[in-house]
């Protein structure tokens, strides 16, 4: 994976402009904060974050990827001031279960999602690396 930065550019936080990478395209539908009960359990968008971050992880885990194979994430949110608040709490829990790592990230205001006590939807793109290509050397 390589972080795609224009020269000059100012570095962006905690996100990056743009990730190329290669290998197996992983795409993650856009997941919630509910447990594996499919109940939602707090109103609060921190805890709603960490559980749907958890949520990704499971999912990338089927297709045998990791966090660090994230390329891009699209988070929906249905207040915005409330994410800004909430940004030291979400930025420990991504840390926590994501790792501390760049991807391509967009966050976009809704005025609701399909789940209705649901204040947080994130989806997920990851590319698992090929694996490196033995040498000729190798091969014999």
């Amino acid at each position: 994976m390589r972080v795609l930065q224009p020269p000059g550019w100012p570095r962006p936080r905690g996100y990056a402009n743009g990730i190329a990478a290669r290998g197996e395209l992983v795409v993650v539908a856009g997941m919630i904060g509910w447990d594996t009960e499919g109940v939602i359990r707090s109103p609060d968008i921190a805890d709603q974050v960490r559980q749907t971050l958890r949520n990704i992880v499971a999912v990338l885990a089927e297709a045998g990827a990791e966090p660090t194979h994230i390329v891009r994430m699209t988070w929906y949110v249905t207040d915005v001031d409330a994410y800004v608040r909430a940004y030291r709490e979400i930025g420990v829990a991504f840390r926590e279960i994501i790792g501390d790592f760049r991807a391509a990230m967009t966050a976009v205001e809704v005025s609701r999602l399909v789940e209705p006590d649901a204040k947080v939807e994130i989806e997920v793109t990851a590319v698992i690396p090929d694996p490196p290509q033995a040498g000729a050397a190798e091969q014999e």
